[in-house]
């Protein structure tokens, strides 16, 4: 994966808002990514890439792309290939090409969990949170819940707002599948939604320390280290997951992102004038 998503965000005026736009995609995607990326379907002459999406090159994500999209055009039926070229649209930022990629796929195969689940992915990246919480939903079999879609269900409400309903799903995650580091950083980036970064990091470290933890968790520790303005972790931390170059820029971008219109600031007034109001 290159470097964090942060140069998207918008220079909103308090972290908090800040931290909503940073978490949007990293969340989301820890959180929905391994629903729709295991399909063992034969997909033709495009077998699954060995490098996790995440850990490729923008230049070997847009190749990737490129021959997904000429395998789609042949088999646009084909589950396999949908979810997959789904996944690198998303990665590569074509949200709305992503989008009508899954809109297709759950049309034709309107009862598979795993693209109702994708499907719900693309409609959270794209924003349309209602419809996405919708698909997520029909995707779960209550009999026999996947904690998969319950984590993911989570993230979603997380975007609504709705946290305290959220995490009370991460944590019936967490019963379904103890110790799931994908679940644990979930509920750490809740919590980053909410500015409460020290919490965060107390969930982001435990999901890090798990020996099944993947980039995505590592690189959610860089940024929650980061953004409570400990750099120096936070670069060590990135370097681990991304080159040293990547991982100076994502940090500098936080510099910058923290220092502008005294953003710390800015966050204890919210929280005081919150706090008034109660």
């Amino acid at each position: 994966m290159g470097p964090l998503p942060m140069p998207t965000i918008r220079r909103d005026t308090t972290i908090r808002n800040r931290c909503v736009k940073a978490g949007v995609a990293l969340l989301l995607a820890a959180s929905l990514a391994s629903c729709a990326s295991t399909s063992r379907e034969t997909t033709g002459s495009i077998a699954p890439t060995s490098k996790p999406l995440e850990q490729m090159s923008s230049g070997e994500l847009a190749s990737y792309s490129q021959r997904l999209g000429q395998a789609y055009t042949k088999q646009p039926s084909e589950k396999g290939i949908a979810l997959r070229y789904a996944s690198v649209l998303q990665m590569s930022g074509s949200t709305d090409q992503a989008l009508a990629v899954m809109r297709k796929a759950a049309i034709d195969h309107p009862k598979d969990r795993g693209v109702l689940a994708a499907y719900g992915k693309a409609l959270a990246a794209d924003g349309q949170f209602e419809p996405a919480l919708q698909a997520v939903r029909r995707a779960q079999t209550p009999e026999y819940p996947d904690w998969k879609l319950v984590s993911a269900e989570a993230a979603i409400l997380d975007q609504l707002g709705q946290n305290a309903e959220a995490r009370n799903l991460y944590t019936r995650a967490l019963g379904l599948k103890p110790d799931e580091p994908s679940i644990l950083s979930n509920l750490g980036m809740s919590y980053v939604l909410t500015g409460d970064l020290k919490a965060a990091e107390t969930h982001m470290r435990r999901a890090a320390a798990m020996p099944n933890a993947d980039s995505r968790v590592r690189q959610n520790l860089a940024l929650v280290v980061g953004l409570q303005g400990r750099f120096a972790e936070a670069e060590a931390l990135a370097q681990q997951e991304m080159s040293p170059d990547q991982a100076q820029a994502n940090v500098t971008y936080l510099r910058q992102m923290l220092a502008q219109q005294n953003a710390w600031n800015d966050l204890k007034k919210e929280d005081k004038q919150r706090s008034s109001a109660n």
